[in-house]
């Protein structure tokens, strides 16, 4: 017969991970299901008393909401205009200060601060610049670009790029590091290999450089996905979802029908919607980076 430590010892790795899923359980796991239970009703005037059961109700009003297609367009944009510059610039970035240049580290840490600083603070700031009086404004008008100045947040058709604008700057620093460790991960070897066969400046980094940092490019294209999906402090700081709608996101609108008009359950609805479209793009992560070609 077995002992009881033979019996205990292929458990041993899910004891190790009670913990952890116990927490994700809690944090993740139940609120989602606490989510798709409460889009299935509806809070009558007064939050106090249970929720009545109303099926699919809030999926039919959800089909039918404009300003709902119109925050899920204004997200696809943000993520159209965001993530492509949020690859290539950090990457580029990195290349440049991945080599010995004098004050280097200085760079590095310039290019790395605005990580550090809270999004609200740095919302508020570029708030300030982006004023009719502000710094950009009165550059603008300085230069003789423009006779008066440009409305950033106040215009339908700027507002939504300028918090874009924001999103790049925040971010840039923070992919930068993750190409950084990259490419300090590729031997030396391979570029005088390279340099040997004639590729040398930009063009080693076309032979080496691109094909040896994929894994990374595909890492870093998820992640600035799924942040620019969930976008929601640069649009609160600055812009209030406005003007008329135009640069308002999911995750914005799911706050305001949540906390503004109180309507619960219509907000779990749409964050229905968000946790789809954010399971999609985790998918997508998870099946690259299994296929064959993603690793080479």
């Amino acid at each position: 017969m077995k002992s009881l430590a033979q019996r205990v010892a292929p458990l041993t790795p899910y004891l190790f991970l009670a913990p952890a899923l116990l927490v994700l359980g809690l944090t993740v796991l139940y609120p989602t299901v606490q989510a798709i239970g409460l889009s299935l009703t509806e809070y009558g005037y007064d939050l106090t008393q249970p929720p009545q059961w109303v099926g699919l109700a809030n999926f039919q009003r959800l089909a039918g909401d404009r300003t709902f297609w119109q925050t899920l367009r204004n997200t696809l944009l943000y993520l159209i205009g965001v993530v492509p510059l949020l690859v290539l610039l950090p990457l580029l970035l990195a290349i440049l200060v991945n080599r010995w240049l004098p004050g280097v580290r200085w760079f590095r840490a310039a290019y790395y601060t605005p990580v550090v600083v809270s999004m609200v603070v740095a919302g508020i700031a570029w708030r300030w610049l982006y004023a009719e009086n502000g710094l950009l404004n009165q550059i603008i008008i300085g230069l003789g670009i423009a006779t008066e100045g440009v409305p950033w947040l106040t215009s339908p058709r700027l507002a939504l790029l300028s918090v874009m604008v924001v999103t790049i700057w925040k971010g840039l620093g923070y992919y930068m590091v993750i190409y950084l460790a990259g490419l300090q991960a590729i031997p030396a070897d391979l570029y005088e290999a390279a340099a040997i066969d004639g590729s040398d400046g930009w063009q080693k980094h076309w032979d080496i450089t691109i094909p040896m940092m994929r894994p990374y490019v595909l890492l870093v294209a998820v992640i600035s996905a799924i942040s620019a999906t969930k976008v929601f402090e640069e649009v609160f700081v600055m812009t209030q979802g406005g003007p008329r709608n135009s640069s308002k996101t999911i995750v914005y609108y799911v706050y305001e029908q949540a906390f503004q008009n109180l309507e619960i359950s219509y907000a779990c609805t749409i964050g229905l919607v968000l946790f789809l479209i954010i399971l999609a793009l985790s998918a997508l992560r998870l099946s690259l980076s299994q296929a064959p070609d993603a690793l080479s």
